[in-house]
């Protein structure tokens, strides 16, 4: 009986079974670990970090209207663990300066209409508009109903870095009122403005924003000799300068019973804005919009309930995520529940984005890619077969016959050193079945040459054990 040593290289089996073949499983894994790789990448590069948990604002000076506002969002953001940090200012000319300073450590401020000409504000976004801050501007005297009856007179407007001094320029330039001359500009503001008037040290005031407070307005319209004026040319003003809106005040609306006014007062009013650096996150903008609509969305003298906040904005562009928020209100998340609750299960979303999209339908087609590679190994064998089969059928095949053989001999002896998960091992074996009907096949059209290579061994061997020529004289003859 042989051994294997002594069968013909083509005869030995040395193909290896094994469990799983790592190395296909490798490559099968590769492009989609790859892709998987890049997929998470991209959502935590996409994810913001958490919400601080400190954020600072730029008000207006203690007292003012933006100082007041201001420490009411301070104590609503607290109910979220946000701590806001409330800075005093000059107001909203110094309050824009900041929020443009990098090197200023400040995420908000509240802004007026009109007052950052020359200043660069790129980077700057609004969160929308909050309330309006009407021009008021008492004086004494007869009835004045333009800025230009005040030419040569004492006029107080507001002190140095304040939106009410910077936007008092404005208006009065457009009316050739300018520093330097007949005119006299005092630093005066709020209070101090206020008493200036009542003693007879200014001739009118202009108050705005921060320094117009409800008390010092009260105070103003029930003093003997001082009057509100009327802007006669308020469709004018809104029209030249776009961020400013006509407001009315009817009569009575400060004192029914001393009716003040005593006729409707037309009076001009930038709105006032809630300016941030872009770098602000998502989160804090819904937070903060949402305690500006407590804080400024009821009705007043000079708007109606649900009006403020609003996506009116004039200087400053409106950021993507305020005009989601207008548009859609808060997030799903955010409306059901906890803010830090909410704000980690938004980040946790983000990340399951791509493993859900990307790396769940990549893995499933790893089993799919494992097979094919498996399977691709025995194919092309089969495609070897083939093409040596349909040269064995040829006419002149028989002359070729030989090396036919050597070849059916070498894609045999390849097979055979296969590596091939046992899964995989029927596959295997009915390959080899078919190496063996080609065989059979080509031996049946061109029978081999007895003493021709292994074949003629064999026979000789035949021929001695039934008692014929021994080898030795087979080969002599």
């Amino acid at each position: 009986m042989k051994t294997d040593s002594n069968q013909p290289a083509h005869r030995r089996l040395r193909a290896r079974f094994v469990a799983i073949s790592w190395r296909d499983l490798a490559v099968s894994f590769g492009p989609v670990v790859l892709v998987s790789i890049a997929a998470i990448w991209l959502a935590v590069w996409l994810v913001k970090p958490a919400p601080p948990r400190t954020v600072t604002i730029s008000a207006g000076p203690q007292g003012s209207s933006f100082w007041n506002a201001a420490q009411r969002y301070k104590t609503i953001l607290a109910r979220d663990g946000i701590t806001l940090n409330v800075l005093t200012s000059e107001g909203s000319r110094q309050n824009v300066e900041r929020l443009a300073d990098d090197s200023q450590n400040v995420d908000l401020g509240l802004v007026q209409g009109g007052v950052s000409q020359g200043l660069n504000v790129d980077g700057l976004v609004s969160l929308g508009s909050v309330f309006y801050a009407p021009i008021s501007v008492f004086y004494r005297g007869p009835r004045v109903t333009k800025l230009s009856d005040f030419t040569g007179k004492r006029i107080a407007i507001g002190r140095e870095g304040s939106g009410a001094r910077a936007l008092s320029l404005t208006l009065l330039k457009a009316n050739g009122i300018e520093p330097g001359g007949p005119t006299t500009l005092t630093a005066y503001d709020g209070q101090e403005a206020a008493q200036a008037l009542i003693e007879g040290r200014v001739d009118a005031a202009m108050l705005t924003g921060d320094t117009a407070t409800g008390p010092t307005m009260g105070k103003l319209i029930r003093e003997p000799g001082i009057r509100l004026m009327d802007f006669a040319q308020a469709d004018a003003y809104t029209r030249r300068f776009t961020y400013l809106n006509q407001l009315t005040l009817p009569r009575g609306v400060f004192d029914l019973g001393r009716n003040l006014p005593a006729q409707a007062v037309h009076v001009i009013s930038p709105t006032v804005e809630l300016v941030a650096r872009d770098s602000l996150h998502p989160a804090l903008s819904d937070l903060l919009i949402e305690a500006a609509k407590e804080v400024h969305g009821k009705a007043n003298l000079l708007q109606r309930a649900g009006e403020f906040p609003s996506a009116q904005v004039h200087e400053f562009p409106l950021s993507d995520d305020a005009a989601r928020y207008y548009q859609s209100g808060k997030g799903f998340l955010y409306r059901h529940l906890p803010f830090w609750i909410a704000s980690l299960a938004d980040r946790i979303v983000v990340l399951l984005v791509p493993i859900i999209v990307v790396l769940i339908p990549a893995f499933r087609l790893v089993p799919a890619l494992y097979s094919w590679r498996v399977k691709s190994r025995l194919y092309r064998w089969y495609g070897a077969l083939i093409a040596l089969e349909r040269e064995a059928l040829a006419d002149d095949a028989h002359a070729e016959s030989t090396n036919l053989r050597h070849r059916l001999d070498a894609i045999e002896a390849a097979v055979n050193r296969l590596k091939i998960p046992l899964a995989y091992a029927d596959q295997f074996y009915v390959l080899r079945e078919h190496i063996g009907f080609v065989r059979q096949r080509l031996d049946a059209m061109h029978p081999e040459p007895v003493g021709a290579g292994a074949g003629g061994l064999a026979g000789a061997h035949a021929v001695q054990r039934a008692g014929g020529v021994p080898p030795e004289a087979g080969a002599s003859a």
